[in-house]
C-alpha cells in the first residue's frame, strides 16, 4: 500500500515537471499527413498561379490582308502587319506587384488554417494526456481494490467478516473497473481522432504528464508578440496593403495603352512599309474600379481593426482564464499533498478502529480530490494551448 501511495504521488507531483512528451512528434507527423493541409497546400499553389494569370503584356497580333482588283488590270494588294500594345500598369510592375501582395494572402490564409487544425490535433494529445494519467490512476484504484477484496474474502471464508461487507468491497471493484472501461473508450476515440488528422495513420500516444510550459507573467509584453505572429492579424495587415496597390492599378488603368508594331503595303509595282503607332484611351471601360479600389481600402481597415480589437479581447479573456485555471489546479495539487490520510485510513481500516463504509467514503473524498486534480490541470492546459495557438 505504500508503494502505491508514493506512486500516486509522484505522479501528481510530475504532472507540470520538465516531463518529455510527445505532442511535437505527433503535431509534426500530422502536418505531413493530413489530407486536408495537403489540400490546402496545392490550392495554394493553384491560387498564386492565378494571381500571375493576366499580369503580362497583351500578346502581340499579326495581320495579313489579300485584295483582289478590279477591274484586274490594277492587280491586287497585299498588306502586312505586326503590333504590341503597352499599358502603364504592365511595364510598371504594378501588376505584378499587387499579384505578389495577393500570394502573400493565400499564404497567411494557409498558416491560419494549419494553425486551426495543429490546435485541435494538440487538444486531443492534451486530452489524452489526462486521460492516460487517469488510467494510471484508475489502474492503481484496481490493484488496491482487488487486494481488499482478495483480504475480505479470505476473512469472509473464516467467519470475521458478512457477506453485506464483502458485497460492498466488490461493488467498489466493479465500480472502478467500470470507470477503466470508460476512460478506455474515451481514450480510444482521441486516439482514432488523432489518426484521422493523421491522414488515416495511427498515432501512439501513452504521455501522462504535459511538460513544463508555464504561462506568461505580464500579458501586456507577451501579446505584443502573440500579435506579430497570427496569422489572422498578418492576412488583415497585408489585406490593406493590397488593396491600397489596387488603388494605384486602378488609376495607372485609366491612362492610355501605346500601340506600336510594322506594316507593309504592296500593289503592283509600288511598295509602301514603316512602323505604326496607336493610342487607346479608357474612357468608359474602368468607370467606378477607382472607387471601388478606395471602398475595399476602407472595409480592410475596417477588418483589421476589428480584428486586432476582438483577438486582443480574446486573449484577454483566455489569459484570465488561464490563470484562474492554473491557481486552481496548484490549489488542488497543494491540498492533495497536504491532506492524504491514506495510510492512515487503511492502518485504521486493518485494525478495525474504522468500518468498511467509513474507510470507503474517505476513500471516496481522496480519490475525487485526485480526479478534480487532474481534471484541473487538463483545463488549464487546454486553455493554455490555445493562448498560445499562435506558436504552433
Amino acid at each position: 500500500m505504500r508503494t502505491i501511495i508514493i506512486t500516486m504521488l509522484v505522479l501528481f507531483a510530475g504532472i507540470t515537471l520538465n516531463a518529455q512528451n510527445n505532442i511535437n512528434p505527433v503535431l509534426s507527423s500530422i502536418e505531413e499527413n493530413n489530407t486536408t493541409l495537403k489540400a490546402l497546400r496545392e490550392q495554394v499553389e493553384a491560387d498564386k498561379l492565378q494571381n500571375k494569370t493576366g499580369i503580362f503584356l497583351d500578346d502581340p497580333e499579326v495581320g495579313f490582308n489579300y485584295l483582289w482588283g478590279n477591274p484586274s488590270n490594277i492587280g491586287n494588294r497585299t498588306d502586312f502587319s505586326v503590333s504590341q500594345t503597352f499599358d502603364i500598369p504592365t511595364i510598371t510592375g504594378m501588376k505584378s506587384r499587387l499579384a505578389n501582395g495577393r500570394n502573400n494572402l493565400v499564404e497567411w490564409q494557409y498558416k491560419a488554417d494549419r494553425m486551426n487544425i495543429l490546435l485541435e490535433a494538440k487538444q486531443y494529445c492534451i486530452e489524452l494526456i489526462y486521460y492516460n494519467s487517469l488510467l494510471k490512476e484508475l489502474y492503481l484504484r484496481l490493484e488496491h481494490a482487488e487486494t481488499i477484496a482478495k483480504g475480505y474474502k479470505d476473512r469472509m471464508d473464516r467467519g470475521d467478516v458478512s457477506i453485506l461487507e464483502y458485497n460492498k468491497v466488490n461493488l467498489n471493484l466493479s465500480t472502478i473497473q467500470g470507470e477503466i472501461s470508460r476512460m478506455e473508450v474515451e481514450r480510444d476515440a482521441l486516439l482514432a481522432q488523432l489518426k484521422r488528422l493523421n491522414g488515416g495513420i495511427d498515432v501512439v500516444f501513452n504521455d501522462a504528464d504535459y511538460g513544463s510550459r508555464e504561462l506568461p507573467l505580464n500579458f501586456n509584453d507577451w501579446y505584443v508578440q502573440a500579435e506579430d505572429k497570427n496569422p489572422v492579424l498578418a492576412y488583415v495587415r497585408n489585406e490593406i496593403e493590397v488593396s491600397q496597390k489596387q488603388v494605384s492599378l486602378s488609376k495607372a488603368m485609366n491612362l492610355p495603352k501605346f500601340t506600336a508594331g510594322y506594316m507593309s503595303e504592296k500593289v503592283v509595282g509600288q511598295r509602301y512599309q514603316g512602323v505604326s503607332l496607336g493610342i487607346s484611351i479608357p474612357l468608359w471601360s474602368n468607370k467606378n474600379q477607382v472607387k471601388q479600389a478606395k471602398a475595399s481600402v476602407a472595409a480592410a481597415q475596417s477588418r483589421e481593426a476589428d480584428t486586432k480589437q476582438q483577438f486582443f479581447s480574446q486573449l484577454q479573456i483566455q489569459y484570465s482564464k488561464a490563470m484562474g485555471l492554473k491557481t486552481t489546479a496548484d490549489k488542488y495539487r497543494k491540498s492533495l499533498a497536504n491532506v492524504n490520510n491514506t495510510i492512515l485510513l487503511k492502518k485504521a481500516l486493518d485494525a478495525g478502529e474504522i468500518s468498511l463504509l467509513d474507510y470507503m467514503v474517505e476513500m471516496g473524498l481522496y480519490y475525487d480530490n485526485v480526479n478534480q486534480t487532474l481534471a484541473a490541470e487538463r483545463d488549464y492546459q487546454l486553455a493554455f494551448a490555445e493562448l498560445a495557438a499562435v506558436e504552433l
